[in-house]
Parts: structure tokens; C-alpha cells; sequence
């Protein structure tokens, strides 16, 4: 019997019932676990997974999943929604004592050419009027942590050239972020599905955070793409654990739920709670089944997971 079989099996009433082990060996847990506790690390969902249940309306989905024991929330294009949905959804997110994650600051300069390694001018102006923006828009909705994408690559110039000139764009970045305490999170994108980018490996994003020196600038570890960019999960996790204070998950293949894919959520989760972590863990992925079906699946498959 396959993972999924045993989920919807012994999960199926996680609205009454709580959750006992499921007799796996080292998949399986003795810790009792209740409907609707709140789970042992912050996962945080996005607008859209739940609708299902709880329908279109941005409230109405965040109650729903504070219902099911999420206290933490992302919005990749929080920056773009309207003043007043903005603000209605920091109020209904402090009335619920849910966390705000990411949301994509530099969607303006994200994938544009050579954005962090020409060098240029007006690239660099660009981005920092993206992240002057980003801050109002932080503050509105009591978020911390924005994400950034440095761009494509630029083969005409050497690796030391490029260093140099992302180097000095998260530099100037800094400057805007430091004084509200606000964190910019490189994410490494895998070459599969985003060919050409800049930034693609964890080692390199830990070296450019070496290189700025700043607080205001770490990694966003997406378990995805460093699956299919590098592996060794766990490792290098810990390898470069104190430039991570974000991370995103999603399965591979697919890019769904855990529990869909090659990767052992279970044993990556327990390794990353070991360490202490207080921070947010963004469910970036998509639903593998759709309808209400589709988004229990994907409640059951964080019980499962969360459970080690």
C-alpha cells in the first residue's frame, strides 16, 4: 500500500478523529496529533490552495486554514493587490495570530536580463525603486521577509565581473531594507524550469550573503528547486543554515504537496525543527488533485509529514 493510499485511509476523518501513527516504522509517529492543532513548524499556504472549502474570498481562506492548524501565510504577489485587500488581510492575519511570509519584491526586475550582473545603471535604479516600493508595502502587512530574483545571466561577462556587480546591487538594496529591519531572501532557481538565471545553487547564494555582509540579505532555500539543482538536502541545509531564515517547499516531480514526489518531507521537516527553526515555511506548490479532494490531500499530507 502506497503513502497516498495509507493518507486518504487513515486521515479521512481528520475533522472528528485525531491522528495516531500509521504503522510505517520510521515513517510513523507515537505523537498523538489532533485535527486542527497547530502544526510543530510554521507552513504557510498561499490564497488559492484552499478555495475549495472556503471559497474566493481572502478571509475566508485564511480562517479556513487557521481552522486546519496553519498559522502562517505567503502571497507572492502581495505587492500588486489593492491598498484595501492589502490592508484587510493584515487585520484579518492579526485577529488569527498568523505570521506573513514572502512576497515577491522585485517582480518588476525578477527575470529581466542581465538585472544583477550588467552592471548598469538603470537596472540597478529599477530594482531599488522595486524594493522602496516592497518596504510600504511590508509595513501595511506586517511582512519581514520579500523575495528576490537576481536575473539572468550574462555570459558575455567572467563570474568575477558578475559577482561584483550583484554584489554591489544587494549592496545599495541593504541600504533600503536595514533600517526597517527588513530581510531580502535570494532564491536559487533551478535550470530546468528557469534556464539562464543567475543564481541557481546555494553554495553561491551563501557566498554573495558572505560578500554583502548585511542582515538584510539571506537565502530563501526553496526544497524544490535545490532538489533538482543540487540535492543533498539535508547537508547543506545545515552547511549554510545561518544565511537561511525562509525556506519553500514543493515536491519533484510535479511540484505539488509532499507526499507526491521523491522527496522525504517527513525526515527534512524533523532536521530543520532540530535546529530550532522559528521561521515560515512556504507551501509554494500546487494542488495534485482539484476540488475539496484535492485541498484535504494537501492538509492530510502536512499531518503526515509534520508528524515525525
Amino acid at each position: 500500500m502506497d503513502r497516498r493510499t495509507l493518507l486518504k485511509n487513515g486521515l479521512a476523518a481528520l475533522a472528528s478523529a485525531p491522528l495516531a501513527a500509521h504503522g510505517l516504522g520510521a515513517r510513523a509517529s507515537s505523537r498523538p496529533v489532533r485535527a486542527g492543532e497547530r502544526f510543530q513548524l510554521a507552513y504557510a499556504p498561499h490564497f488559492g490552495m484552499f478555495s475549495a472549502f472556503a471559497g474566493g474570498d481572502l478571509v475566508a481562506q485564511l480562517e479556513w486554514a487557521h481552522e486546519q492548524g496553519f498559522r502562517a501565510w505567503e502571497d507572492n504577489g502581495m505587492a500588486g493587490r489593492s491598498l484595501e485587500d492589502q490592508e484587510r488581510v493584515a487585520r484579518a492575519m492579526e485577529r488569527l495570530d498568523m505570521r506573513m511570509g514572502v512576497f515577491v519584491a522585485n517582480f518588476g526586475t525578477a527575470f529581466q536580463q542581465h538585472t544583477f550582473t550588467s552592471g548598469h545603471a538603470d537596472a540597478r535604479e529599477n530594482f531599488l525603486a522595486d524594493l522602496r516600493k516592497a518596504v510600504e508595502v511590508a509595513k501595511r502587512v506586517n511582512a519581514k521577509w520579500m523575495t528576490i530574483v537576481l536575473g539572468t545571466d550574462d555570459p558575455a561577462l567572467s563570474s568575477e565581473v558578475k559577482q561584483s556587480n550583484a554584489v554591489e546591487m544587494l549592496k545599495r538594496g541593504a541600504e533600503i531594507f536595514e533600517p526597517h529591519g527588513l530581510v531580502m531572501v535570494m532564491e536559487p532557481l533551478n535550470p530546468r524550469d528557469h534556464a539562464g538565471l543567475y543564481l541557481r545553487y546555494s553554495e553561491h547564494a551563501h557566498s554573495l550573503c558572505k560578500a554583502v555582509a548585511s542582515p538584510a540579505v539571506k537565502i530563501l532555500f526553496d526544497i524544490y528547486h535545490q532538489q533538482i539543482s543540487e540535492g543533498n538536502l539535508i547537508p547543506n541545509i545545515e552547511r549554510y543554515w545561518e544565511e537561511i531564515p525562509y525556506f519553500q517547499i514543493g515536491d519533484n516531480p510535479g511540484r505539488n504537496e509532499p507526499t507526491t514526489g521523491e522527496i522525504h518531507y517527513q525526515n527534512v521537516f524533523k532536521a530543520i525543527h532540530a535546529r530550532g527553526y522559528g521561521g515560515i515555511l512556504g507551501m509554494e506548490h500546487g494542488n495534485s488533485r482539484g476540488g475539496e479532494d484535492g485541498a484535504r490531500a494537501v492538509v492530510e499530507a502536512y499531518r503526515w509529514d509534520d508528524a515525525f
